[in-house]
Order: structure tokens, then sequence, then C-alpha cells
């Protein structure tokens, strides 16, 4: 087995390089313990970036935050709005990078490690990120994360789907906590590197429609050593009505603690 890793993997040169993607790692045990022996020596290289590295000779992964036809039109509106601020003109005419880079979504977290691809058919290959499940698009969590590296900031739209009900013709309250647990980790990923939630608070303020499209704004508050304290908020697009209130706190871990044993 480690003989055939080593084929899959050649090409990593010691190193495996993860980005904001990891919060949602279990730190179970993900490998055997011999293969956590052999591959623990190459993860505890790993410093935190903020930018997505993959093996050169990779397939990309299904990017899930491109616009589908399931899309309402406001959806795509707010979308737009923000991918426009991506790109602004120079002087000259020329495109050149706007101050909000819009963040990939997978259907693993390990996919935003350099190879990630190739590790996710190896590492669980069953599991799925749980906010990218569902096949059906538009069926449960339709969103697309900006985030703003100098104001130290993101935005998600996030369209809740008809299989997130909770109470008739609103979305459940646990649907709304895990996009804003997404969200606010997605940040706290980025500007920290990997990191793992470690406390959520929400105030509830109005309910929230099903199939409304909303903004989640989150904000970094704070970092104390290895606490990452972010704020959010939820609101209508136009930003009239306050759906959530939440803060969060995201604890910095080691790569090679997510692969560590359950003893």
């Amino acid at each position: 087995m480690l003989r055939h890793i080593a084929r899959r993997l050649g090409s990593l040169h010691g190193q495996i390089q993860f980005s904001n993607g990891l919060k949602g790692v279990s730190p179970n045990q993900l490998l055997s313990k011999e293969t956590h022996r052999h591959l623990q020596s190459s993860l505890e290289t790993i410093s935190p970036i903020s930018m997505m590295s993959l093996w050169p000779f990779s397939s990309q992964p299904r990017d899930f935050s491109q616009p589908n036809s399931s899309w309402s039109p406001e959806m795509r509106k707010v979308y737009d709005h923000y991918i426009a601020l991506c790109d602004t003109d120079s002087e000259n005419g020329e495109k050149q990078r706007g101050p909000w880079r819009k963040l990939p979504s997978y259907n693993r977290s390990i996919k935003y490690a350099t190879a990630g691809i190739h590790l996710s058919k190896l590492i669980q290959a069953k599991a799925r990120l749980f906010t990218r499940n569902v096949k059906e698009q538009g069926a449960t969590f339709e969103y697309v994360v900006f985030v703003n590296k100098e104001e130290k900031r993101c935005v998600c739209v996030f369209q809740a789907g008809h299989l997130l009900e909770g109470a008739p013709g609103h979305v459940h309250g646990g649907a709304i906590a895990t996009i804003i647990d997404t969200v606010t980790g997605s940040l706290a990923g980025f500007l920290s590197g990997p990191i793992m939630t470690a406390n959520l608070n929400i105030d509830y303020r109005s309910p929230m429609p099903l199939g409304s499209v909303v903004l989640i704004h989150s904000a970094l508050d704070r970092i104390e050593r290895k606490k990452t304290y972010i704020t959010c908020k939820v609101t209508s697009t136009d930003e009239s009505k306050l759906y959530t209130e939440a803060t969060a706190l995201f604890v910095s871990i080691g790569v090679g603690h997510l692969f560590g044993s359950r003893n």
C-alpha cells in the first residue's frame, strides 16, 4: 500500500502544501497508523498559504461556486457585481487585480492541497464536504465566497435550496449555522492557515425565507496567538434586513494533527 501511495504522490518532493480549506476535516484517524508514520515527516514542514496550489500535471477539481441554472436572477446579479470587483481597469485600459478575490469551492477540503484531487481518492474516498454533498443543483447550499485580503473580510452570496426547510417556508436554523460556520471558517483559514472551529455563537434575528438570496458578511475581529476571532452578520442583498448575527472562534492547528490516530 505504501509503495502504491508513493507512486501516486511521487512529485510532491516530501511536502504537501495545504491551503485554507481544511477546517472541515475531522481530526479523527484518516490513515492507518503505519501510513501515518510514513507521511508525518512530510506534514511537519507545512506553512499557511493563501493561494491555492495544485500539482502541475493534475486535473483541476470542479469548482462548485460557479454559476449554474438553479441560480436566481438576484443571485447572478450579486455574483456579477462582486466578480467585477475582482478585476479593475488601469489607466492604460488593461485589467489588473482588484481588491476582491473569488474563492473556489470543492466537494472535499483536501482538494485545496497540492495533488489534493489525487489524495481525495486515497484518503476516505467516499467522504464529501457537508455543504457540497448533494448532486441536484439548487437543492441545498448554493453559495460563493469573495474575500478582501486588505480589509480582512469576506462576503458570501448564499441561496438556500428547498431541502433546507425548517419551519414551513423558511430555512432551518441548523442550515443557517452551517453556512455561517463555512463562511467564517473560510475567512479564518484564508488569514491564519489550517484551523478548526472552537466556538460559534448565533443570534437569529428574523426568519429567512426558503429560496431567498442573502449576503453573509464576515470580518476579522482579532488574532491572539493560535486563536482567530471572526464576526458575522446575514442580511438581505440590499442590506436592509438583518437575519442573523454571529461570532466565531477558530483555533490554528498543525496539519499533521488531522492525520493523528484516535488513541
